[in-house]
């Protein structure tokens, strides 16, 4: 039986706002597929560990909506963390492509084989011991013991940072006021049903409590809040000024068949962006260096024609990517494979290359058209 922990310092962190947030919760959480319903009584047994973990993953730096058709998707080919573990990785970054950060797909899975063979298929259950796993952070341990383990463990994400520091008019920028956020939840965090509390308060963050127009009228934290008493809310949270991206430029070659029907892939390697995903071959750009650009750059010869450009932004960097095409008649001598363009979904795509094949695709359409 997972274990429910409890604060036994007494009254210490079980406020009034804790309260209100959890009352809150009972009639407004959100149904999500990772989730159960409140547990008002805290006797409702705890949710499956797999579940919860999966869903943090796919949560970081990751909508709600764009996630719950990937969660439903993995839970049903992969329903244990024992399934994961067993899958090939190539399995595995391909069901999560269009979801992007792949590094996530990778750590998914070494963190999946890692809890089946070094902790008989058991999550850890505390916020320490699962942050020695792969992919593993100060948030999502936090959120996967209150959540899945019930350990009173301080849970910080973007929403609660927005909800604490106008709850408390916290004025020092972010990410340097990160420990006074997570110092502040651990003090409102109650000893009993804190995965709920956690919920709530991402909750509130996500639906009341948002960036423009806060709907402070319906928040149960309304009564304690200090930017909405002082009619400030949305200069909180206080944000360090961004460094503009870097602007980093490659190439993309989409060969083509003979007959139009098959274009050539291969995979990439595994370290690095877009590590051990699908592509058409590109020239070696990275987040710290352009690639090679024109049609030298690619791996084979053939009678490459730049046909456009195609554009993607990374969360450090934003490429554009140089396209072109070319019909060959002979396998190419490189590492690679033919692939139907009538089944291109099934070959894991990331987006980027994605865009790039579907600009290839929609410039031999219309040559074939002439």
């Amino acid at each position: 039986m997972r274990r429910r922990v409890r604060d036994t310092a007494g009254a210490q962190g079980r406020s009034g706002a804790a309260a209100a947030v959890l009352a809150w919760y009972d009639t407004h959480a959100r149904d999500l597929p990772w989730r159960r319903p409140p547990d008002p009584t805290g006797q409702a047994p705890l949710p499956d560990p797999y579940r919860i973990w999966l869903s943090e993953i796919m949560l970081q730096q990751t909508t709600v909506a764009a996630v719950a058709a990937y969660f439903k998707a993995f839970t049903e080919r992969w329903p244990t963390v024992e399934a994961l573990a067993a899958a090939d990785e190539t399995e595995v970054t391909a069901a999560w492509a269009g979801l992007g950060y792949y590094s996530r797909a990778r750590n998914l899975h070494a963190c999946a084989r890692m809890v089946a063979n070094d902790y008989g298929g058991r999550f850890p259950e505390s916020a320490a011991e699962l942050k020695r796993l792969p992919g593993i952070g100060d948030y999502t341990s936090a959120a996967i013991a209150a959540i899945a383990f019930g350990e009173p463990a301080p849970v910080v994400d973007g929403n609660i940072e927005r909800v604490v520091t106008r709850l408390f008019r916290i004025g020092e920028p972010l990410p340097g006021a990160k420990p006074i956020v997570r110092a502040k939840v651990a003090e409102m965090m109650p000893g009993e049903r804190p995965g709920d509390f956690a919920q709530a308060m991402m909750d509130i963050g996500a639906t009341i409590c948002v960036p423009r127009r806060p709907a402070c009228l319906l928040c149960p934290l309304r009564p304690d809040c200090e930017a909405e008493t002082a009619g400030d809310q949305t200069a909180y949270p206080v944000k360090a000024a961004k460094k503009a991206k870097p602007k980093r430029r490659g190439a993309a070659y989409a060969a083509f068949d003979r007959s139009g029907q098959h274009i050539w892939l291969r995979r990439r390697v595994s370290k690095g962006m877009l590590g051990g995903m699908v592509e058409v071959p590109s020239s070696q750009w990275s987040s710290r260096s352009d690639g090679a650009t024109g049609p030298n750059g690619a791996p084979f010869a053939a009678n490459w024609r730049k046909i456009g450009e195609v554009e993607h932004g990374f969360t450090h960097f934003d490429l554009t990517l140089e396209v072109f095409a070319a019909v060959i008649d002979e396998t190419p001598e490189s590492d690679g494979w033919w692939a139907k363009l009538e089944r291109l979904g099934a070959e894991g795509l990331p987006t980027l290359m994605r865009k790039a094949i579907d600009l290839a695709i929609a410039f031999q359409e219309s040559q074939y058209r002439l």
